[in-house]
């Protein structure tokens, strides 16, 4: 503990910004490693709940089930299940839109990364320009004899260049990493929904043949 103090003290006034970029991105690496658990995102219970799905009157027992568990999948889910009755074309534009909406939750927290990754180095390289300025300032007033002045300056240019770089690169590597999860996510998301759509189509399909017999029949 004292060792990070020692160290914010020697970086200047630039590490308080860079250690609150420290842990937000730890803060947003725990809860998106939480969140996009593959299981927790594409719960198997709805996968299988979409293959059980035989016949119409299957419907409400599944939106029942929906209503047991959360998250984007089974949201988009329930969505389609609750709108059955809505029109074949109309229906798909629906649920399409619900689905980026529902989407937008995997991608929750990656801008904030996207941006420390490339606001700490710069503010790695601030410091480095406040700590020239504080060498240049010495060796203008004192000279170039002052040794210990001048090592002050140069290791807090070199500190928070150090600091930054250590917290950007990481940052980067996983909101790329993070990113594409998610996207990864999406696909599958859209694929098993997909997959849903046919078969409530299928549904709309007979209920529509069933009718116009009935009404040739009369």
């Amino acid at each position: 503990m004292n060792e990070a103090l020692i160290l914010l003290q020697r970086g200047g006034i630039v590490m308080v910004p860079l250690l609150i970029c420290s842990v937000t991105v730890l803060a947003v690496v725990i809860e998106r490693s939480i969140s996009l658990r593959r299981k927790r995102v594409l719960r198997p219970e709805i996968i299988n709940l979409i293959d059980t799905i035989k016949k119409p009157e299957d419907i409400p027992l599944a939106i029942s089930i929906c209503h047991k568990n959360d998250g984007p999948f089974v949201n988009i889910v329930q969505f389609s299940l609750e709108n059955v009755d809505v029109p074949n074309g109309e229906l798909t534009g629906l649920v399409s839109e619900q689905g980026r909406q529902e989407v937008r939750s995997l991608e929750k927290g990656l801008v904030i990364l996207e941006t420390i990754a490339g606001i700490a180095p710069l503010l790695g390289l601030l410091g480095t320009v406040l700590g020239m300025i504080k060498v240049f300032t010495v060796v203008s007033q004192q000279g170039v004899g002052q040794a210990q002045a001048l090592s002050g300056g140069i290791s807090e240019a070199l500190l928070t260049t150090v600091v930054g770089l250590s917290i950007g690169i990481p940052a980067l590597v996983v909101f790329n990493l993070f990113t594409n999860k998610a996207g990864s996510m999406a696909m599958d998301i859209e694929k098993f929904v997909s997959r849903l759509l046919r078969k409530l189509t299928r549904f709309q399909s007979n209920a529509f043949e069933c009718n116009t017999l009935s009404t040739e029949n009369v």
